[in-house]
């Protein structure tokens, strides 16, 4: 599939944010992976199906219907296949190693990207419903747009 082109939309305080599909079996488990080892809670998460996260996707240029992609914003770019997943995966503690595959050119990484994602429900299944992740987390998984002006840092003092 073919990235369509699009603007880049103002993301705000978005910086940290991971859009996924909140259905896909194999999206939740990595929303869990990274929850587990994310000990400097840098990243926070939002399903695909919740209202924040279709803003976010329609503003990305993501169908929220057909979602082939998950994305990271960080410091207020928006990186999508396999560039957000090495870039979740290279601000983890341990996995900085995975930097390194960003040598691989882009076409074959998302080509293997884009092959998990289209049978991603095949494979791993899906759930009837959003999956929130574990309770220990809830407070990490964002449904509702933060209000324009509040920062990460703002919220995680509340």
């Amino acid at each position: 599939m073919t990235q369509q082109p699009h603007q880049q939309p103002d993301l705000g305080p978005d910086d940290g944010i991971i859009l996924y599909d909140g259905v896909c079996v194999f999206c939740s488990r990595w929303v869990r992976f990274v929850l587990e080892r994310d000990v400097a809670r840098r990243f926070r998460f939002t399903p695909i199906q919740s209202p924040y996260g279709l803003s976010l996707a329609v503003a990305l240029g993501i169908d929220p219907q057909d979602p082939d992609t998950n994305a990271v914003i960080i410091g207020g770019e928006a990186l999508r296949r396999s560039d957000a997943a090495l870039a979740v995966l290279s601000n983890l503690p341990h996995w900085g190693w995975v930097g390194l595959l960003r040598r691989v050119p882009r076409p074959i990484r998302d080509g293997v990207y884009n092959f998990i994602a289209r049978n991603r429900y095949r494979v791993f299944g899906r759930h009837e419903t959003c999956d929130l992740g574990p309770k220990p987390f809830a407070n990490r998984i964002i449904f509702a747009a933060p209000p324009r002006g509040r920062t990460k840092a703002d919220e995680q003092k509340m």
